[in-house]
């Protein structure tokens, strides 16, 4: 069972969250999406479940604005579709950091494996503005580029939760072993 960070609803069973499971299932399901899961992304979260965060709260927004949520939805579950750890990948001389090259990287393994629209081109390549330069042409790429960080923030506070949870039972246990 999946589901987003700070969501207490399953995305595969729950009423609450049918909508968008039938708008990304086929994503999901494939093959080079489920390769995400391979690769760290932020602190201990996946790159698959980073982007499976950015949709669900991306499709919520943009439901509740009247806007695309499905191209929203879609769009999230793409919008970083690179295979590879971004941290132990070397530059090449002249390359741009990461977070500035993604989105393209993303759009290009997006196009190559899936139907996208321009809508969902623009919501992925921009997803990183400012950093991209050129303006978001939608209101769901704007929306995307705030839901983003927003899942980026909670999968930070995901991390230090388990950090400081085994810190307590690290102090649990030295106690016991002083009792």
């Amino acid at each position: 069972m999946s589901k987003a960070i700070g969501s207490k609803y399953s995305i595969e069973s729950s009423e609450e969250a049918e909508e968008f499971y039938h708008y990304v299932k086929d994503l999901l399901d494939s093959d080079i999406v489920c390769e995400m899961k391979k690769y760290r992304h932020h602190y201990s979260t996946t790159c698959y479940q980073h982007c499976l965060n950015v949709s669900y709260y991306n499709y919520l927004v943009c439901r509740k604005l009247g806007l695309d949520a499905k191209k929203a939805a879609r769009a999230g579950i793409l919008h970083d579709l690179f295979l590879y750890d971004w941290r132990d990948t070397p530059r090449k001389k002249g390359d741009l950091p990461h977070g500035f090259r993604h989105p393209q990287i993303a759009l290009e393994n997006a196009v190559q494996n899936f139907d996208v629209s321009k809508r969902e081109e623009d919501m992925i390549v921009k997803h990183m503005w400012p950093l991209t330069l050129k303006l978001p042409r939608y209101a769901e790429s704007y929306v995307i580029v705030m839901t983003d960080k927003y899942a980026a923030m909670l999968e930070l506070g995901e991390h230090f939760k388990g950090k400081l949870r085994s810190l307590a039972r690290k102090g649990e246990n030295a106690l016991r072993k002083v009792s």
